[in-house]
């Protein structure tokens, strides 16, 4: 099924890109697997809690090879590119793009420099693919509010699955779906929910617990 092809005009400099949607049934290369658009806490672990520069998205790569991330944009609603991702990502290896990779981005490649601009009253989180002239939409998820609350994450449970609320540092007691799962945010771990949650990773994120 095709779609507007003004969504995605001028993503990168210099290209005019068609927008396609992902084939009905077609297994991305690259998924969304969770995400924090509510900080209030120093996510990135640079010594300073910032509303933009510590919003975070995390990809996956769920096959079995290596995957070149050249062509993977990311986006909200509003459909301007975020960010750019590159490199290489191992099999069944995670990426954490933070607020601040997302503005320095934007800054360098002449794009209106807001970060991942995740919105608290809800949006729309988007992968896309650029390839043969064409911008596929790979994967999306639209959140609401509550899902946005400070420092709750929405993911997949487990890794690839289906989308889950991350509420073990602000609980939600609402009634809207998705309810809440007690488990922590995991930027850069599995998103696992166990007797004792795996807290991030960095030192400056996990100092940021006992603040």
């Amino acid at each position: 099924m095709r779609m507007a092809s003004a969504v995605l005009v001028c993503a990168l400099p210099g290209l005019l890109l068609t927008v396609s949607a992902r084939p009905t049934g077609a297994q991305p290369a690259l998924t969304l697997n969770e995400f924090l658009a509510g900080p209030a806490r120093d996510w990135d672990g640079n010594g300073v809690v910032s509303t933009r520069d510590d919003e975070w998205i995390e990809v996956l790569n769920p096959g079995p090879s290596a995957l070149d991330l050249t062509g993977f944009l990311i986006t909200d609603d509003d459909s301007l590119p975020r960010y750019a991702l590159s490199g290489s990502l191992a099999p069944g290896a995670r990426r954490v793009i933070y607020g601040r990779e997302a503005y320095d981005w934007e800054r360098a490649n002449g794009f209106p420099a807001f970060g991942l601009s995740l919105n608290n009253t809800g949006d729309r989180v988007m992968l896309w693919q650029t390839a043969g002239g064409e911008t596929l939409l790979v994967d999306s998820y639209l959140y609401a509010a509550h899902e946005a609350g400070a420092d709750r994450a929405v993911g997949r449970l487990p890794d690839g699955g289906s989308w889950a609320l991350f509420d073990g540092l602000n609980l939600y007691t609402g009634s809207a779906p998705p309810p809440g799962t007690g488990c922590l945010p995991s930027p850069n771990a599995p998103n696992s929910c166990g007797v004792t949650p795996v807290a991030p990773v960095s030192w400056g994120r996990v100092k940021a617990f006992y603040r």
